[in-house]
């Protein structure tokens, strides 16, 4: 069990960077870079980290979000809803330099959910007959079949949070909450990025929505470091 000092699990960006090496099995919130960690993927794309395993709802865009270690060639294979807002993964995956692996979305943050929750996997009747069914177990249920989805597990989890407190208790900005609480319940090491840090006892409970024990380690943010493709 981790100890906590007066800083609780609050650590500097070098230390979080740690924990991430080649190879390893990243897991990580956003949608479209929304959610995304940003000073965290500034970071891993500065150690030089490369063969990464990705586990995702997308691969943002080129420059945005997950986006950038993709772009970079950092990635060795991704298990994500869809790529179609980064060409340059669609590109790799073509070439054979990204190795992807589609889950319908829905499916994918329900596998995400059921590692969290420390299940083997779902049941979907989603994805028969497409690239989805390849390769799964099909069992029947009441009449009724349906594939086996494997739960999703990941040895570091990133996600973003607007609040935290030293224990790691989590509050999410509106959209930017998207599928970070799911992400962080499912990683082995989970770090948090978050844009402010508050003393403990200064969060609404009922607006906590990540409690600290799914949290193993807390850094600030640097602030979103891309150009959104709106602007």
């Amino acid at each position: 069990m981790q100890s906590l000092s007066k800083k609780g699990k609050v650590a500097s960006l070098e230390e979080a960077l740690s924990h991430i090496t080649d190879g390893c099995t990243l897991m990580y919130g956003g949608f479209g870079g929304i959610g995304t960690p940003p000073s965290l993927v500034d970071g891993i794309l500065e150690k030089g980290c490369k063969d990464l395993h990705l586990i995702g709802n997308d691969t943002g865009f080129p420059d945005i979000g997950i986006g950038r270690l993709v772009s970079a060639g950092r990635v060795k294979k991704i298990i994500t809803s869809h790529i179609g807002s980064n060409p340059i993964a669609g590109q790799l995956m073509t070439a054979g330099e990204l190795e992807v692996e589609f889950s319908p979305q829905g499916t994918l943050i329900e596998r995400i959910r059921a590692g969290g929750m420390g299940l083997g996997g779902i049941l979907t009747d989603v994805g028969f007959g497409t690239i989805a069914e390849e390769g799964k177990d099909v069992v029947s249920v009441d009449g009724k079949e349906y594939m086996i989805e494997k739960a999703l597990t990941s040895e570091v989890a990133i996600v973003h949070a607007l609040k935290a407190d030293p224990l790691g208790n989590l509050v999410f900005d509106k959209s930017a909450r998207n599928f970070n609480p799911l992400v962080a319940m499912a990683g082995n090491f989970t770090i948090a990025e978050v844009e402010e840090i508050v003393p403990i006892g200064e969060l609404d409970p009922e607006a906590i929505v990540t409690p600290g024990i799914f949290v193993n380690m807390v850094i600030p943010s640097k602030g979103v470091t891309w150009k959104w493709v709106w602007e």
